[in-house]
């Protein structure tokens, strides 16, 4: 069992998907910058493609996305993301269209939203759009799924495109919990839904699941991972539930004192990672799990782990093209976020401008402070100049002090005990993060 010191988790903290976070993003970047930074790409590169659309709105979701009810609406947005797609892949010359080849694609993920809030068809079109604009190299495809409206016709569809990964939101088996959060999705759909993307061709299933829910118990987290792992997910994401109400007011729904405390959190963290390494699965980070022939769990082991706007993934590209609303773009010297309002999305892309309207230029000091939070999220140790660990020295003493880090050689190393406050640990070298705490989850 992980040491509980609640005062090393008292303050909220990123999840560093990126460096600077979205939290630092301002008007400063636009589609011009956009525009630069795809005409310079060279080499391999990821897209992600987002949908922001989901059929159920979930109370606890964090995620940019309205109901998909208005067909209409649905079919403007996907207008203008194939406008979108058409411009940005015009863009892709290698080097202001030097001698360089065109940047090729090698991996292709669908997000949203729930990409299944639309028709398969208009999924497929989506697909040639993107095989006629960018340069292909046969791209490994993944996308994210709601089980409770995910139809036959999908199986057939990702069978036909060679979607090989994919992602199903499950969060919890518990009845009596999902409607606590406005999910309500039967174990048989989740199984069905399981079958139907092992019949199409997936062979790495990841399972969102969720702790710190409304009434959870420790027994109905060990009951779901346990069914999570009899049904066979290769991945396992075991996110706790950030309540945030007042950037979310959806999730004014969910009542706020049933939440578990933060110690009950934290115990529930510390048994959902015990079981699953019993059960045989590598450990990501301290909350995301693979069975050991997985990739993910490959690239733990040799240590080429990274994180991305995805999470920890195993994707070596160093730029990540996003595309549609709300959608980040992750450049050497650039994050762009694209217009998060559908409505001003589309209307920058009627006009053939590039739907950039946030992010910000990454200095040096910005990239070697993002190599230090990567390796020490995805490697658990980092190495630091004597500048880096006298920025961090004062910070660190209660780290140290409890046997959750040690320097070693000129390296900081999160021991196994400090697993759970790596976040909070790596947020020790955020000098944007004082400003901002407040708008971050909590550690754990």
């Amino acid at each position: 069992m992980w040491p509980y010191y609640p005062d090393l988790l008292a303050r909220p903290v990123p999840r560093y998907t990126s460096f600077p976070t979205a939290a630092e993003f301002g008007p400063s970047v636009n589609g011009a910058a956009q525009d630069r930074a795809l005409r310079e790409l060279e080499g391999d590169v990821s897209l992600y493609v987002h949908i922001p659309f989901c059929e159920k709105i979930c109370w606890y979701c964090g995620c940019n996305t309205g109901a998909a009810n208005r067909q209409q609406r649905l079919d403007k947005y996907l207008e203008s993301l194939h406008h979108e797609i058409l411009l940005v892949g015009g863009r892709l010359n290698g080097r202001a269209g030097g001698s360089a080849k065109r940047p090729r694609v090698k991996r292709i993920a669908f997000g949203g939203g729930s990409p299944n809030a639309i028709e398969p068809r208009d999924f497929v079109r989506l697909v040639d759009a993107l095989t006629l604009h960018f340069e292909l190299d046969q791209p490994e495809w993944s996308i994210e799924l709601d089980p409770r409206t995910l139809e036959a016709e999908w199986g057939l569809v990702l069978g036909r495109v060679g979607v090989t990964r994919a992602s199903l939101g499950v969060q919890t088996f518990e009845p009596q919990l999902q409607a606590r959060i406005g999910r309500v999705q039967s174990d048989e759909v989740i199984e069905s839904g399981t079958a139907l993307l092992r019949d199409a061709g997936v062979t790495s299933l990841n399972y969102d699941m969720m702790y710190g829910l409304p009434g959870q118990t420790r027994d109905d987290l060990e009951h779901s991972l346990s069914r999570a792992v009899e049904l066979g997910a290769d991945r396992i994401a075991l996110f706790g539930y950030a309540h945030v109400p007042h950037l979310l007011p959806r999730q004014r729904r969910i009542d706020a004192t049933a939440l578990p405390d933060q110690a009950e959190r934290f115990a529930m963290a510390a048994m959902g990672y015990n079981l699953l390494v019993a059960e045989g699965y590598v450990p990501v980070g301290f909350d995301h799990f693979a069975k050991p022939g997985d990739s993910l769990a490959q690239a733990v082991v040799s240590g080429r782990l990274r994180r991305n706007f995805q999470g920890f993934t195993e994707d070596q590209a160093p730029s990540l093209i996003g595309l549609g609303a709300s959608a980040i773009s992750c450049f050497p010297d650039l994050l762009a976020q694209n217009e998060k309002n559908a409505g001003r999305y589309r209307e920058l892309l009627s006009q053939d401008v590039l739907p950039a309207t946030l992010g910000i230029t990454r200095s040096a000091h910005d990239r070697e402070t993002g190599d230090i939070i990567n390796q020490l999220l995805c490697q658990g140790e980092a190495a630091l100049t004597p500048e880096r660990y006298a920025w961090v020295a004062d910070g660190l003493d209660p780290f140290l002090a409890r046997g959750l880090v040690e320097i070693v050689g000129g390296r900081l190393v999160i021991v196994p005990d400090g697993l759970p406050y790596a976040r909070t640990i790596a947020a020790l070298f955020d000098p944007y993060r004082q400003d901002a705490a407040r708008r971050f989850s909590s550690a754990v």
